[in-house]
């Protein structure tokens, strides 16, 4: 066992990029040993190592906890006295050392409360409260934040019996000395205001009340608030309104601790107010009055900004009560809200400028992403929309006057009041959009507005402009207007725009050409009534000029970094790319040249995950749509880089966009023999260490059964490739989380090989398959197997009697024993309509074709016969929580990231009809049925078994 130094040495390693694999590789090696996860804690909670060492520590722990802790199944992966030791030594570590290290800590206590908590970790709570002090803050604040590190958990969570049991358990415990703690620091603040150094650390604490104040409420009102409401209230109350000159920061970027604790406190009283009313109801107006005074009175620095925003949060869900919302309704204080509140909050400040100009990818994030919700202008839009819900009339007339004040005053010197016209058109957008949509933009817009006047009379002129003519922030709002409101123009009004935007993709300015860029995807985006608004006939004319500007706004950047900064850039080119569709391949040669340029380089250290995947679905645009054409050149072109370049350098990141980029280039060119640089790749795919990666999995499958559908004999000239398979299916079987794949695959080995070549193995295919249903059966694993079952038995080179006997080859007579608990209650529950369809033919094959039903297992024909009519005759239950359910047809950018495999929409699997003879279902058993009685008398004898009803129903489909 390595010792802590050893580790330590590992970990400062770590943090070199260009050792950062091996020493992450070390460390790996030492997580299965006993003991290690105690040694990393050792060496957080020791004061020896540097702090970049402890925090590198920390962090590894918190991901090894989250890697190892539990299974799927819920059971510990460590060793039993690891987990004792762990659960033990954690609660006081963290409560030794430095905050920075505190939040990493409580990230994996978090993680192990996930599983744990509270069943298997009963005293936890009791733990917490022995460790809370009457003036020790230290301390204190080390036991709340391992408190709010588990409690925070419930936040998101749905309503249920488990959840409120947990909560039940903490409150009975917890409540009573939390609310002592939260009393006793009210009183030590007021004993030590003129001790700036305890002031501090008792504004932390009290910060991390007000969250768990939250944490505790979040669910349901917890009936030792709810008794002494209006006294914990008079406490938040008195820190909303607190003021301390100690407290206040010469920094004015980031938030102290005053702002922070009032932002806790204005976020706590979002959630009494949205959900608590009936009690709190009482109390709302006198924290509303205080929050408006308080929002009057802070500046524009951006330490307030946080606050600010939780407090607009605030009184928009007080503008949500019609009770309360009149307090807000008449002309005169409309007028106070807008000049006092909306108009500070949303005229652009210096800091947004220089935002602009220092830092242009976060404006624009914060701008497009939501991420802006922390931001004053949004909260204070979210406030004023709020209020044109209750009030459309007055609201629209009293900011109006705004809007046409400060366009009068831009006219009067649009070179000096520019800011007075983006101050309008701010405050335009938020009154005119009451609806939007990620891929329309705005859909309802505010009856007493016309935006498309609007347009024209303020916005056509700044877009027309020369590039440099008007003022970069008003270029850009100008063309964010467009993306804004483009559902409410016309497709010739936007058609002309496409033009004009190609021209602004030359801008030297980087918000201008990126709003530019984002604007065009979204147009292209744009569907109506399902069909997409733009084809390839539409860009076609611009589509050269938008990708190679685009191409060479991204060539721009000097490092790997720079290069993926903006995924906006590289989403637009995607965007073009899936728009053309066929008509890319003029422009293919060029854009492969770019793409894989760009992907040598971000593969140096992939850092941006986005733009990462928007650059692998633009190449699998390019293969789908250009490659039909020229497989034979596509798969020379990309071979080099994508297998020598990316597998080959272990580039893990890109790993599984790679094996799905392989299997589309195999798949596009169908017919022709596997090449033979793909042919070597082979003994490489079925090495266990490349399926140990979980994100790997997915893209390895497809990757797999696109190699047996091109090249099946190479697998049976090799048995050992064979056997590879196989034993890659029995691991993905043992698994809930990788089951459905081992299916996947079983059907591509059984599609694909002579049924000759599997022979020799099917006894131990199925031995695989009866233990785990014997053993832990899930609904996914039973409805895979059934339609396995049935698929097998359907397919003419296999058939019914295949099925009998390599199951009863397992153990004799244990057929009618799975046929009948198993498989025949699971037909019904097949709710996808090719799922049915191969029920369908295998169970016709079963009833009409089997020598094993005919003889061994006829008892179960009738049954057989009433589950293939209830198939054809009973529409499907779709449970709500289908486990087979399709993932919907995802918006091409919605996805997300992280060590887990991301599907590559442009490279999607096509859907294959295993049995495309059958266009009419009822059809083809009435056929089936009629060769049957035609072949064997005994099938009419059997029909007589069956009720009147089943066999008018047979009449019916042979008719």
């Amino acid at each position: 066992m390595a010792d802590i130094q050893t580790i330590g040495q590992f970990l400062d390693t770590s943090l070199i990029p260009q050792h950062n694999k091996e020493a992450e590789k070390n460390l790996r090696s030492l997580e299965n040993v006993p003991g290690f996860a105690l040694k990393l804690l050792q060496l957080v909670a020791s004061d020896a190592p540097q702090m970049s060492t402890r925090l590198a520590g920390a962090l590894y722990f918190k991901n090894f906890i989250g890697r190892n802790w539990a299974d799927e199944e819920g059971n510990h992966r460590l060793p039993q006295d690891d987990v004792v030791a762990i659960k033990r030594e954690i609660i006081g570590l963290m409560i030794s050392v430095p905050v920075n290290l505190q939040v990493q800590l409580g990230e994996a206590v978090s993680i192990i409360a996930e599983s744990d908590f509270y069943e298997r970790w009963s005293t936890l709570v009791d733990e917490l409260v022995s460790r809370l002090t009457p003036d020790n803050t230290k301390v204190n604040n080390g036991v709340l934040q391992v408190a709010h590190a588990i409690f925070k958990r419930w936040r998101p969570l749905f309503r249920s019996d488990d959840l409120f049991t947990e909560i039940n358990h903490v409150l009975s415990k917890f409540t009573t000395p939390f609310l002592q703690l939260f009393q006793s620091t009210d009183a030590l603040i007021k004993q030590n205001q003129n001790n700036q150094a305890v002031l501090k650390e008792l504004f932390q604490t009290l910060n991390l009340i007000v969250k768990l104040a939250y944490d505790l409420n979040c669910q349901d009102l917890a009936p030792a608030f709810e008794e002494s409401l209006p006294s914990i209230m008079g406490i938040f109350h008195h820190y909303l309104t607190y003021t301390n000159p100690l407290l206040v920061t010469d920094d004015d970027d980031e938030a102290g601790p005053l702002e922070r604790t009032k932002s806790g406190i204005c976020e706590l009283l979002q959630l009494f107010a949205g959900k608590y009313e009936d009690a709190f109801g009482e109390l709302l107006q006198n924290f509303a009055n205080s929050t408006w005074t308080l929002l009057t009175q802070l500046g524009p620095e951006s330490k307030y900004d946080i606050l600010v925003s939780k407090a607009l949060h605030f009184l928009t869900a007080v503008a949500r009560s019609p009770q309360h919302a009149q307090n807000f309704g008449s002309e005169a204080v409309l007028t106070q809200i807008v000049e006092k509140i909306m108009l500070p909050n949303m005229t652009l400040r210096e800091s947004d400028e220089e935002l602009f100009e220092d830092d242009p990818i976060e404006f624009i994030r914060r701008d497009l992403e939501g991420s802006d919700s922390e931001t004053r202008r949004r909260a204070a839009t979210d406030f004023l929309r709020q209020l044109l819900e209750q009030f459309d009339k007055n609201v629209t007339d009293v900011v109006s006057k705004y809007i046409n004040h400060y366009l009068s005053k831009y006219a009067q010197s649009p070179k000096d009041n520019w800011r007075d016209k983006d101050t309008a058109l701010y405050l335009f957008t938020s009154i005119a959009a009451k609806g939007s949509t990620e891929r329309l933009g705005v859909v309802h817009t505010n009856l007493h507005l016309d935006v498309v006047q609007f347009f024209q009379t303020n916005i056509a002129a700044d877009l027309v402009a020369n590039v440099d003519d008007v003022h970069p922030i008003l270029k850009v709002d100008a063309i964010k207007y467009l993306y804004t409101f483009r559902s409410q123009l016309t497709k010739a009004q936007l058609s002309d725009a496409f033009p004009l935007l190609a021209k602004h993709l030359t801008s030297s300015n980087y918000v201008v050409y990126t709003y530019t860029a984002v604007t065009i995807d979204r147009l292209l985006a744009m569907s109506s009534e399902g069909s997409p608004v733009f084809t390839s006939g539409d860009i076609a004319p611009y589509a050269k000029d938008i990708l190679a500007h685009l191409f060479r706004l991204i060539a721009k950047g000097q490092t790997p970094e720079k290069i993926a900064e903006n995924e906006f850039l590289m989403r637009c080119i995607m965007r073009v790319l899936i728009v053309s569709r066929e008509s890319t391949g003029a422009l293919a040669e060029f854009v492969l040249k770019e793409l894989l340029k760009i992907t040598g380089e971000i593969s140096k250290n992939p850092s941006n995950p986005r733009f990462n995947h928007y650059n692998f679905e633009s190449l699998g645009a390019i293969i789908k749509f250009a490659g039909p054409t020229a497989p034979e050149t596509l798969e020379t072109a990309l071979y080099e880089p994508l297998v020598l370049g990316i597998l080959a350098n272990d580039v893990t990141e890109f790993v599984p966009y790679v094996f799905q980029l392989l299997a589309l280039i195999l798949e596009i060119n169908p017919s022709a023999p596997l090449p033979p640089r793909f042919n070597d790749l082979i003994p490489s795919l079925l090495n266990p260490a490349l399926w140990e990666s979980r994100g790997n999995i997915p893209a390895l499958v497809r990757l797999l059964q696109a190699y047996m559908s091109r090249g099946a004999q190479e697998f049976i000239k090799d048995p050992t490739r064979l056997t590879g398979v196989l034993g890659i299916f029995q691991k993905l079987l043992a698994s809930k989380l990788t089951e459905s794949h081992g299916f996947d695959l079983m059907e591509s080995v059984f599609t694909h090989f002579p049924i000759a070549a599997i022979q020799p193995y099917t006894k131990d295919i199925f031995i695989i398959f009866l233990t785990r249903l014997k053993g832990s059966k899930t609904e996914l694993l039973t409805q895979r197997f059934v339609r396995l079952f049935y698929f097998l038995a359907g397919t003419p080179s296999i058939g019914p009697d295949f099925v009998v006997t390599s199951i009863d080859a397992v153990q004799n007579g244990i057929f009618g024993e799975l046929y009948g608990a198993i498989v025949l209650p699971g037909t019904v529950k097949l709710a996808k309509p090719q799922d049915r369809k191969i029920a369908v033919a295998g169970l016709t094959k079963f009833v009409t074709a089997c020598e094993g039903l005919a003889t061994t297992y006829h008892a179960t024909w009738v049954r057989s016969v009433m589950e293939l009519l209830k198939i054809l005759e009973v529409e499907p239950e779709v449970p709500k929580d289908d486990p087979l359910a399709e993932l919907q047809s995802a918006e091409i950018d919605d996805v997300s990231f992280g060590a887990s495999f991301v599907r590559l929409n442009t490279a999607k699997k096509r859907a294959v009809d295993m049995f495309p003879e059958i266009t009419n279902a009822r059809r083809f058993v009435g056929g089936a049925f009629t060769k049957a009685e035609d072949a064997n008398p005994r099938v009419k004898e059997w029909k007589n078994e069956l009720s009147e009803q089943a066999r008018a129903l047979l009449e019916q489909y042979k008719a």
